[in-house]
């Protein structure tokens, strides 16, 4: 599917590139993605060396710190993606306009010329010696109303040449832009995938630096931090307050990402093989008939919030306090979600990491019992 889009765009940059002199280019500028503030998990990527005796409990938190800055800048790769995909399409889109535009002025401007040739072949002659000289007065008089409304029409037809000129600088205006705003993404992509890479290499080089028995004792302590957090969300007496009930859409998307625990978490994967947290929401929802933004950050400004206590399975847990992560809520204080690389989809405790807050992307609908 995305070889397709991409020949649409080269095609489409081909046309726009050959109408811009047109019109001058616009100026455009490329919405940046968040960017990691001091303190937050994007701001380091530095992994310590790992050394005997080392402080397992520290590399865990560091670990945790460069998958969760990894989080971030897949987000923003998404963001880009995202983006770059849309304005291709527009460029697609511009580009039909175009070519639309440009055969219907050829179209004109052959109109034009016929009227032209045709005006010269009846000239000569003033009008008030052609009466004078006409055998038949009355014919001429008619010949003349034929004239003067082709004139009208010649007119009319310099009139529509002349909008569908400044239709079509419009349109490669705009295309020029949606281009500078396309290469833009395009580097922003690049820029956000490095991040990424960087990141994950960190966190693997941290890894590999461990003995197995290091290895096991680290995954212990992994799952005993998300129990204690889990174990703390529900001694809130969280669960009991929770609506159990579902909508038919809800259920639909709940079934769709159970059906995915098991496939390994890939970054800026959408399956069906593998996903990311955002990927394998998005795709969930999209299965149950409702669009939802694609990454978590936008998730999480775009869609309906809603208090923990009202949750109910379907909706859209977002995690940590830059929204990096997110999983779907299915019932019983149990959430499925992607959780890094190296892990596969799985189903975990909802409060087993830090909940930023709740979304609903099939707001209105009637639960179902």
């Amino acid at each position: 599917m995305r070889t397709g889009k991409h020949g649409w765009t080269t095609a489409a940059v081909t046309v726009v590139c050959a109408v811009t002199v047109l019109a001058a280019p616009g100026t455009a500028f490329a919405d940046p993605g968040p960017s990691p503030s001091p303190g937050t998990p994007g701001a380091s990527s530095t992994a310590p060396a790992a050394t005997p005796g080392k402080d397992l409990e520290a590399v865990r938190k560091k670990l945790d710190e460069l998958y969760r800055a990894a989080a971030s800048a897949t987000d923003e790769y998404n963001a880009a993606e995202e983006k770059a995909d849309k304005q291709s399409a527009e460029i697609v889109e511009l580009a039909k306009k175009i070519v639309k535009g440009q055969e219907k002025l050829d179209g004109l401007k052959d109109r034009a010329g016929a009227a032209a040739r045709s005006q010269y072949r009846t000239g000569g002659l003033p009008d008030e010696a052609k009466l004078m000289l006409s055998d038949d007065p009355e014919d001429f008089l008619d010949g003349t109303g034929r004239v003067v409304q082709g004139q009208r029409a010649a007119k009319g037809l310099l009139g529509e040449m002349t909008r569908t000129q400044e239709d079509l600088k419009a349109y490669a205006a705009d295309a020029s832009a949606q281009f500078e705003k396309l290469e833009a993404n395009r580097k922003a992509k690049a820029t956000a995938r490095k991040k990424v890479e960087k990141q994950i290499k960190a966190a693997e080089k941290l890894e590999s630096e461990l003995e197995q028995e290091e290895k096991e004792r680290l995954a212990r302590l992994e799952r005993e931090a998300q129990e204690k957090a889990q174990t703390a969300w529900l001694g809130s007496g969280i669960l009991k307050d929770l609506d159990s009930g579902a909508t038919e859409q809800g259920r639909k998307a709940v079934e769709y990402a159970t059906a995915q625990v098991g496939k390994p978490y890939q970054w800026g994967a959408e399956g069906p093989k593998a996903y990311d947290c955002s990927g394998l929401t998005s795709q969930a929802w999209v299965a149950a008939g409702t669009a939802i933004p694609r990454t978590s950050q936008q998730q999480w400004k775009q869609l309906t919030r809603v208090d923990i206590e009202d949750m109910r399975p379907g909706d859209l847990i977002i995690y940590f306090d830059d929204a990096s992560h997110v999983g779907m809520y299915i019932g019983d204080g149990s959430v499925v979600h992607a959780p890094r690389p190296g892990r596969s989809i799985t189903i975990a405790g909802a409060g087993s990491m830090p909940i930023l807050g709740v979304v609903r992307p099939d707001t209105g609908a009637s639960a179902q019992e």
